[in-house]
């Protein structure tokens, strides 16, 4: 069962329509109570960091997805913001992240790049993919997803980067340790490369 995890915070709209039609079972988790019965577990998330960080804490799930993730080690994907709200920190907000993956999340240094290229990075890249890696079978050669972001996360284990893709310079887009998967593009937009990603996903 796929816990779609609503805590105010993204498109959960979408990610159960994708599922459906995958005929997968999954369920909208608003409460801690929800969670029970979970196998997997997605992390939607837009807008600030601190936004959402103080918005999951709000929908008290926050000390269950820990208990679930890291003890029960289900296993669990963050998307965009969500993907950043793994670090243990953001150079977005003050408070902490979830510290679930040793990273942070820093803002792109335009400065440093050698053109014009405005923030947020919004629109279609290609990826490349830095590691075989369950998440990412399957995928299309030079496989392109859509992202809307002005932040990155950051691996201060370089093991955990599963893929790259390149605004300015390189970024990590997708890391994986454990049970634990995060992804900086939003797969909901990302026509079939994202629906394989989270078909991938749902069949761990």
């Amino acid at each position: 069962m796929i816990a779609i995890i609503d805590y105010g915070v993204g498109n959960i709209k979408a990610f159960a329509n994708i599922y459906k039609n995958f005929n997968m079972a999954f369920k909208i988790a608003q409460t801690k109570e929800d969670l029970d019965g979970a196998t997997k577990l997605i992390l939607p998330g837009v807008g600030s960091f601190d936004h959402a960080m103080q918005s999951l804490q709000d929908s008290g799930m926050k000390e269950k997805l820990d208990d679930l993730v890291l003890e029960k080690k289900l296993p669990v994907i963050g998307i965009c913001v969500g993907m950043q709200m793994l670090a243990k920190s953001s150079e977005e907000g003050k408070l902490p992240g979830l510290g679930w993956i040793n990273g942070v999340v820093k803002k792109f240094d335009i400065s440093k790049f050698s053109e014009n290229m405005p923030l947020p990075h919004m629109g279609w890249n290609s990826i490349e993919l830095i590691q075989s890696n369950r998440l990412t079978d399957r995928l299309e050669n030079d496989p392109r997803f859509y992202f809307l972001h002005s932040y990155y996360f950051e691996c201060n284990d370089s093991s955990d980067a599963i893929a790259t893709a390149n605004y300015g310079e390189n970024f990590t887009c997708m890391v994986n340790h454990h049970n634990i998967f995060g992804i900086q593009c939003h797969p909901e937009k990302s026509h079939h490369n994202g629906m394989q990603l989270l078909k991938n996903f749902g069949e761990l």
